[in-house]
């Protein structure tokens, strides 16, 4: 394909697309063949999202997903995306602990994975967390409105975010 950008995608591209009104294009994927055909596709981010609990693990939601399987399943995505960033969802409570854990655990979605930015689910009360994350390294990729990591604490699934209020 001609045209076609070749750059790494990182987070300065996405604020300059942004700033430029450049459509953002972004797809969830947990392995290897996927990503490598959204990549050549020119998907600018891939995210593998702990939404693989159910379709790939069989598990009724997300809270079951562990680090460990986050991390197989974002190691083979990395391995077939040359173009896009990567992002990997944290398993539940692997951010929710202390600040030095948080970032050991972001750490090893990076060193041992190979993806190039980390997801968190939450509100106001993850700022510090993510600051934390942030400070050591890390870009991090918040996820606002309908938060699956959650569920147990909202009631189950419902429409969340539809304004600057929500």
């Amino acid at each position: 394909m001609t045209g076609m950008k070749t750059e790494r995608v990182i987070p300065e591209t996405l604020l300059d697309m942004k700033e430029r009104g450049e459509p953002i294009v972004m797809i969830s994927t947990y392995d290897y063949i996927t990503a490598k055909i959204a990549d050549e596709c020119g998907v600018d981010v891939i995210l593998v999202g702990d939404s693989l609990a159910g379709p790939i693990l069989g598990l009724p939601n997300t809270l079951g997903v562990t680090m460990d399987e986050m991390l197989h399943h974002t190691r083979g995505v990395a391995r077939g995306a040359n173009r896009a960033m990567v992002v990997g969802d944290m398993a539940f409570m692997s951010y929710q602990t202390c600040s030095e854990e948080d970032v050991k655990n972001a750490g090893r979605f990076v060193k041992k994975a190979g993806e190039h930015a980390v997801k968190v689910q939450g509100s106001e009360a993850m700022v510090e967390r993510i600051r934390v994350i942030v400070q050591a390294g890390i870009p991090v990729m918040g996820h606002i409105g309908l938060t699956p990591q959650w569920v147990l604490e909202i009631g189950g699934y419902r429409v969340a975010g539809k304004s600057l209020e929500a």
